[in-house]
């Protein structure tokens, strides 16, 4: 069990790796079972398809960071200051990232939903529910705030989704331009978004 959950892992390594460095289009099974080190009849062994291995990423991706977007925005600090320390870890791991490496790799979610969004309807599917779960998570926060007369918005929920456009449209920036310089504007932005007092 240990063996093959292993080699399960490594496919799904190297297919993130790959996917964030050079987009899943371009990818095929023998790359990325090479880039794993198992053999290519492993990967049929766990998923029945490149699409199915796609959406495995994403599902992973998703766990690890709704645990954090839980952390953060379920706190017990005050609401904006949740939402600020959303951005500030946001910013803080592209800029390991590209440290790392050498260039911001901006948001999997974001870089599979402009790649593949009228390509493949399953992907396309499984990354609106992500975004329609952060843009609920946002909202909570943004009605505490509005309850505690600090934001002047009237609708939470399109006020949820400016929100995560906004950090979504300046991680892509930041990738487009290899500098995370282009997220610090975040938190000035987010609070005229929110109409924040």
């Amino acid at each position: 069990m240990g063996r093959t959950s292993d080699a399960r892992e490594k496919i799904l390594g190297a297919a993130r790796t790959l996917i964030e460095s050079r987009g899943y289009s371009a990818l095929g099974v023998a790359e990325i079972c090479k880039a794993a080190g198992v053999p290519k009849g492993s990967f049929y062994y766990f998923f029945e398809s490149k699409e199915a291995l796609a959406l495995a990423v994403v599902d992973e991706h998703w766990a690890g960071q709704r645990r954090d977007w839980t952390r953060i925005l379920g706190g017990d600090g005050e609401p904006l200051a949740r939402l600020r320390q959303l951005f500030e870890e946001t910013e803080a791991g592209q800029r390991a990232v590209q440290q790392g490496c050498g260039t911001v790799s901006g948001c999997l979610f974001g870089n599979l939903t402009l790649e593949l969004s009228n390509q493949t309807e399953p992907v396309r599917e499984r990354l609106q529910e992500i975004f329609d779960v952060q843009v609920d998570m946002v909202e909570a926060v943004v009605a505490e705030a509005r309850d505690r007369g600090e934001v002047a918005v009237t609708d939470p929920h399109q006020a949820a989704r400016a929100v995560v456009a906004q950090l979504e449209g300046q991680v892509m920036f930041a990738k487009l331009y290899n500098s995370t310089e282009r997220l610090s504007p975040l938190w000035q932005n987010c609070l005229a978004l929110l109409g924040a007092h």
